[in-house]
């Protein structure tokens, strides 16, 4: 990681990227330094059926099945800005690699294209532990690339903060 990330991250700073990929499909990443160790952060993100109490507009979350480290999640959420807001749901395959990463993808839902990763990482310049988010987004409803990217630059950072509270509770 480079020093000017650290440093934003020491600052509180939640830096996130868009980029804009082929076929009208956003990618969105974004990171937040956490001062709790993996574990707590790896409890918080994996706390799946609590994650409405603790996330902005996650309004239902729920674990169907898991089969070792694999895992089926049910979510229901808002997005969009103002009177574009919309309730989506979704149905997401996940893979668990344990303090490391998990890894999603929709299986059925209100996108088109919606999978990625959160990722816990330490470095030994960084006290604390980072939590990383990376998806790659396309709703099956009309939504312009440029509201998605900018609902995404808007509550991407929300969401970090939130598992930042959460795993700093524990």
């Amino acid at each position: 990681m480079d020093k000017e990330t650290i440093k934003r991250l020491q600052q509180g700073d939640t830096p996130i990227t868009l980029s804009f990929l082929p076929d009208d499909v956003i990618g969105v990443s974004g990171m937040i330094l956490i001062n709790a160790s993996s574990e707590k952060v790896w409890e918080a993100i994996t706390d799946y059926d609590n994650l409405s109490r603790n996330l902005p507009k996650v309004l239902s979350s729920r674990l169907i099945s898991r089969n070792g480290n694999e895992i089926v999640l049910e979510q229901t959420g808002k997005t969009g800005i103002f009177i574009f807001e919309k309730t989506v749901h979704f149905r997401l395959k996940a893979r668990e690699d344990y303090l490391k990463k998990v890894s999603f993808e929709q299986l059925d839902g209100d996108f088109r294209i919606y999978r990625g990763d959160w990722t816990i990482e330490t470095y030994p310049e960084v006290q604390g532990t980072v939590l990383s988010y990376r998806a790659e987004i396309k709703p099956v409803f009309f939504a312009p690339s440029v509201l998605v990217s900018f609902v995404q630059y808007q509550d991407l950072p929300g969401i970090l903060k939130a598992h930042k509270k959460r795993a700093e509770m524990l």
